[in-house]
């Protein structure tokens, strides 16, 4: 074989090993995006920007500090994200590892905060209870995976009959991914916060847990005296009268308020009773 003959080959072989390691990147980011793991990838490119930096610049103790960060940062992450790679091992094993659900999202989501309101206000005045999370940038497909799939369009009517008392879904959260129901009968963790009221029940608990490890939105339908709640990013804020709880679906699900959310939620409600 003459050197020019070679010379291609090996270029052939090199492109293609280039294109399929770009290929599976693609793909194991398309599979973790929006979920935690993407907070992870986001605080690993942080530390190796301090580091480089900190090279630049001769902070030798603050570089250090970040060797050691990476050093035993892939340990932690075993550790931590232990169940999502055991997950992602049995998705491989069943050939799932590079398929996505097939809903797309929702770019009108107008539907979907008219299909809450309607429903929490009809819940409200029957004192039917209700734990509803609306999931945003953090993944939940590991609560999804704990309750009845449905991947249903969203409807107040929907979203009533399942919590309708005896009903075989009504014990649990509903969780909406993407302006669809994903699934109903789900658990949620219980937040474990010891400033929690006591008079609050489990449907509370659970919608402060999952704000505490989750940026999603969970309303609560009281069963005792049909107030409305809503929790987010660990906090609580109880007793929403109607025009409030509109203000604030709006700013939080709105498609033109999704980028700067954090920056309108700048109201004041009663926290934890």
């Amino acid at each position: 074989m003459s050197l020019p003959d070679f010379t291609f080959l090996e270029f052939l072989v090199n492109s293609i090993d280039i294109l399929l390691v770009w290929f599976v990147i693609y793909k194991l980011l398309m599979v973790i995006k929006g979920t935690k793991a993407v907070q992870l990838l986001k605080g690993i490119f942080v530390i190796v920007v301090v580091r480089s930096l900190s090279a630049a610049f001769g902070l030798n103790t603050l570089l250090w500090l970040m060797d050691q960060a990476l050093t035993w940062g892939f340990l932690a992450i075993i550790i931590i994200f232990q169940p999502e790679l055991r997950r992602a091992l049995e998705q491989l094993g069943r050939g799932k590892l590079f398929t996505r659900s097939a809903v797309q999202e929702d770019d009108n989501p107008d539907q979907l905060i008219e299909a809450i309101i309607k429903a929490t206000s009809y819940m409200a005045k029957r004192r039917i209870g209700a734990l509803i999370s609306v999931e945003r940038e953090t993944g939940m497909n590991d609560y999804i995976e704990t309750g009845i799939p449905l991947q249903s369009q969203i409807s107040s009517e929907l979203l009533i009959n399942i919590f309708i008392p005896n009903t075989p879904l009504h014990d649990g959260a509903v969780i909406i991914q993407n302006s669809h129901v994903a699934a109903a009968a789900c658990y949620l963790p219980l937040s474990e916060s010891p400033f929690i009221s006591k008079e609050l029940g489990t449907r509370h608990r659970a919608a402060l847990g999952v704000s505490e490890v989750t940026d999603c939105i969970t309303i609560v339908v009281s069963e005792e005296t049909g107030s409305i709640s809503l929790t987010k990013n660990g906090e609580l804020h109880r007793e929403l009268n109607a025009e409030t709880f509109r203000e604030l679906l709006e700013s939080e699900l709105s498609l033109e308020n999704k980028t700067s959310s954090s920056a309108r939620w700048n109201w004041r409600a009663k926290k934890n009773g």
